[in-house]
């Protein structure tokens, strides 16, 4: 960096969001290599032109043999374990994966010279406190482990960046939602939301509707990965609309798409999650030139669309 990079490892990019990455820089003509141990990634949502190792990133010696073999010119990092609720049930492997697997990461690429674009998350690190939309600088206050690991993961990406003097980049991202996302488990819950009502399934809605959040689709983030690795701009930038979207707004765009009437049964908040969310993306429009396309009124029923077609 800068310029655009030849040779892209995705760490991650079996998942949702990391192969929609893969994908971007692949368009954008680099070779890239997704490493993934496939616990929640899938095998076929990597890209066909796309090289695939099975490799878990706390595996130490496999990841750096893996990334020293590739030679790349960047590291985007968004292997991850992703979820609030399994964190606060097992803080410790949130622990191990989040921060211990980002360090592994950041050493395997400061050895093969890339530097680090690095995914990780805006409302879980901001809290219930900050003001919205929230800038960068507001001082993080985690309602959860995952949030915690996750900033512990971005002081290391900088820390890494600083020491070695590489333009290493945290992009805190919104609420991703879009094509591919896994309607199981916790999973984001535009996906949820699609899928139950494609099956004409119940559903349920979490702080009886009013949580908000800022919803960024999957292809502005996708292209923020390939933006942050082509300017060698190094820093902490938001990914994300500046706009609050509630679950029960979110809901009822869905279900206009649908064409269904679905009365959800509504639910306190689970241990953890977070109240209010919206990200300002003034820095990084003004450093990167990024900023967000697809609003919810398009993506969302495009993304329904996609749920019911399969």
């Amino acid at each position: 960096m800068p310029g655009k990079p030849g040779r892209v490892v995705v760490t991650g990019g079996a998942g949702f969001i990391g192969s929609h990455v893969a994908d971007a820089f692949l368009a954008d003509g680099a070779a890239v290599l997704v490493i993934d141990d496939l616990s929640s990634g899938r095998e076929e949502n990597v890209p066909a032109a796309a090289e695939l190792q099975r490799v878990d990133i706390v595996a130490a010696q496999q990841l750096r043999k893996a990334i020293e073999g590739f030679a790349p010119d960047v590291v985007c990092h968004l292997a991850a374990q992703a979820s609030v609720t399994v964190s606060v049930e097992r803080p410790e492997h949130d622990l191990d994966v989040n921060v211990r697997g980002t360090l592994i990461v950041c050493e395997a690429a400061r050895d093969a010279g890339a530097p680090v674009v690095f995914a990780s998350t805006g409302g879980a690190i901001y809290g219930n406190d900050a003001p919205l939309p929230t800038p960068e600088p507001f001082p993080p206050q985690p309602l959860a482990p995952y949030g915690a690991s996750k900033l512990a993961g971005e002081a290391y990406v900088a820390t890494w960046g600083r020491l070695h003097g590489l333009p290493n980049v945290v992009l805190r991202l919104g609420n991703v939602y879009g094509p591919r996302q896994q309607p199981h488990g916790e999973a984001g819950v535009v996906a949820i939301f699609s899928d139950r009502l494609a099956r004409g399934e119940p559903i349920v809605v979490y702080g009886f509707g009013k949580p908000t959040r800022d919803y960024v689709h999957v292809n502005d983030v996708a292209r923020a990965f390939v933006t942050a690795a082509t300017t060698g701009c190094a820093g902490t930038f938001n990914v994300g609309t500046a706009r609050e979207t509630s679950v029960l707004e979110l809901l009822e765009i869905i279900q206009r798409e649908a064409g269904t009437d679905v009365e959800p049964a509504l639910q306190p908040l689970r241990p953890g999650e977070l109240e209010r969310s919206a990200l300002d993306a003034t820095a990084i429009g003004r450093e990167l030139g990024w900023r967000s396309e697809v609003t919810v009124e398009r993506g969302l029923p495009e993304t329904f669309r996609a749920f019911a077609a399969t």
